[in-house]
């Protein structure tokens, strides 16, 4: 394509001045759109993002791409571009997810395992807001995918306008080279040729595609998952002085080692802390406490709950479907091996779990099983004192087998009001009995705690409530229902999110074990738990590493009989 011929009179130097000013602006501004489309940075702390003066490498990829297609068909065609700008926006999409979830979680982007719980965060979120505030919400952001397609549709096509010209080509194809160069001689910690670049997105697609393809492929699941505990132990230990004690494993949601290390949340949760300790020191109980490096951050609880269950390192969504696919043992398998009942008690699971089903509960008490009909309080909607109290009245109170011989309970608890986003928190209940029925919270109590402020961007203040009610129910239940012979393992499952913690946070999680049988509990401190609520500053392991600390607790070895 040549350009036009200049007006009469106008100089022939002029006339290319300004077409080639003309030039750069419609490329310049074309390209600066599209760049900052691939290049935002999240705005710490929370979900908004701001403009880096970074270049993206895959739009300059992109510009040499079309530019070859231009010189090869000599245009781009209006569905073309249509379906390029689909493309484009779903990287948008992408980065947004790719940049805030750190700054948010506390971790990386999984685009195959959060995609597949990105409805139930929605409706989480949902549940948080008002309908006015969410309909708004929903219509801005489909307003904002809508006019993100149109301008890059309008920019690639400006774009391929302007890389139909001649005269510009060697140029950018020299620029395009120089800057793959400077990209391609990066050397972490020697020579930085990358300072001008945004963080590239194809890492991130690269990362899911071989993701999914380990998912894909079962058969890699016994080298992946690597060996699993012996599981060869027995159950004595818990028969301290008298009956085999239930087992209560109640993984803490959200509760981090941040709770001890930043001063802020430590001083905030010394006065709560100090009256479970108390409370169970004057009913005959001691604790013992360690820290440990979970396996995620901010969120993916299910990593840790299975990482503790099966005693393997499960890290990410990948292991965690493979041993999914299995029949390794675990803690659940070994208890009810051993003749105990083992129950999985999960307000926060509110449709069908298959997956529960590699675990083999005896009992699986979702959200509508548990039997709570009192008001709910959002989307995590039951109280964990209620469930606690729920558990305790189902399962855990003598003569709960209907008169027949009473087996041992071993029961996974998973609370929910520690969960983001923190509210609406239920208020704590003196009197237990009433939490099992539909006064169980009077209608005031529910409007008060659903009109408290949401506080999606410093939810701190809300975490510290939601921290202060767990310690003060369990509390609450040691003093006035817990059985005498109940074990109770709280582990922290990961740290709060980082809006809560901050940069820089560690992995690390507390576990306390509650037990009335000091021989129990020395044996834990023979493996590096330290006495009371305050865990030691170095972590003793990695979460799966506690499954074996347990089992050793929990055994008994058989004394060798005495010689003739």
């Amino acid at each position: 394509m040549r350009p036009p011929a200049p007006p009469p009179g106008t100089s022939v130097p002029a006339a290319s001045l300004r077409q080639a000013a003309g030039w750069l602006l419609r490329f310049g501004l074309a390209f600066a759109f599209l760049n900052a489309l691939l290049s935002f940075e999240n705005r710490w702390p929370g979900f908004g993002v701001h403009w880096m003066p970074r270049l993206s490498f895959e739009l300059c990829l992109a510009v040499a791409a079309l530019l070859a297609w231009v010189a090869w068909r000599g245009h781009l065609g209006v569905r073309a571009a249509s379906g390029l700008a689909t493309v484009f926006v779903l990287l948008v999409v992408v980065r947004y997810a790719d940049v805030t979830a750190p700054a948010v979680l506390g971790r990386p982007l999984n685009l195959y395992w959060d995609g597949r719980h990105a409805m139930e965060l929605l409706r989480l979120a949902l549940q948080s807001v008002s309908p006015g505030q969410a309909t708004a919400a929903m219509l801005a952001f489909v307003a904002g995918l809508v006019l993100t397609w149109l301008g890059a549709r309008m920019a690639l096509l400006a774009l391929a306008r302007c890389l139909a010209l001649r005269r510009p080509r060697h140029v950018l194809l020299a620029t395009v080279a120089a800057l793959a160069a400077s990209f391609a001689a990066y050397v972490p910690a020697q020579r930085d040729t990358r300072w001008f670049f945004s963080l590239p997105l194809t890492p991130t697609l690269m990362q899911q595609a071989l993701l999914l393809a380990r998912v894909l492929l079962p058969a890699q699941g016994e080298a992946v998952l690597g060996t699993s505990p012996a599981f060869d132990t027995n159950l004595d230990g818990l028969k301290g002085a008298g009956a085999q004690a239930d087992v209560l494993l109640m993984f803490a949601e959200s509760y981090g080692a941040s709770s001890f290390d930043l001063p802020e949340l430590a001083a905030a949760l010394a006065g709560p802390r100090a009256t479970l300790a108390q409370a169970a020191a004057d009913t005959g109980r001691g604790v013992v406490s360690a820290r440990l490096r979970s396996p995620s951050f901010g969120g993916a609880s299910w990593l840790a709950h299975a990482s503790v269950l099966s005693g393997l390192a499960i890290t990410g969504p990948d292991e965690h479907a493979l041993l999914l696919t299995t029949r390794r043992p675990t803690l659940v398998s070994h208890f009810a091996r051993h003749g105990y009942r083992t129950v999985g008690w999960m307000p926060g699971i509110k449709r069908a779990w298959p997956e529960g089903s590699f675990y083999g509960y005896q009992r699986m008490a979702g959200d509508a099983a548990i039997g709570y009909i009192g008001p709910d309080f959002g989307y995590w909607r039951i109280p964990d004192q209620a469930a606690m109290a729920a558990l305790h009245g189902q399962e855990l109170v003598p003569g709960a087998d209907g008169g027949a011989v009473r087996k041992p309970r071993f029961v996974v608890f998973p609370s929910v009001s520690t969960h983001a986003p923190f509210h609406p928190l239920a208020p704590f209940v003196d009197d237990w009995s009433g939490l099992n029925g539909p006064e169980a919270y009077t209608a005031a109590q529910a409007a008060a705690a659903r009109a408290m402020p949401l506080a999606l961007q410093q939810p701190m203040p809300n975490y510290i409530q939601a921290m202060r009610y767990q310690f003060q129910w369990l509390a609450s239940y040691l003093r006035q229902l817990a059985p005498l012979p109940l074990v109770l393992v709280m582990v922290g499952d990961h740290q709060p999110p980082a809006l809560v913690t901050g940069p820089g946070a560690s992995w690390d999680v507390p576990v306390h074990i509650f037990s009335s049988d000091a021989t129990l509990l020395q044996r834990l401190l023979d493996q590096g738990f330290v006495s009371g609520l305050q865990p030691p500053d170095a972590p003793l392991g990695t979460m799966h590493e506690l499954t074996t600390q347990l089992l050793r607790a929990f055994d008994r070895p058989e004394r060798p009989r005495p010689g003739p």
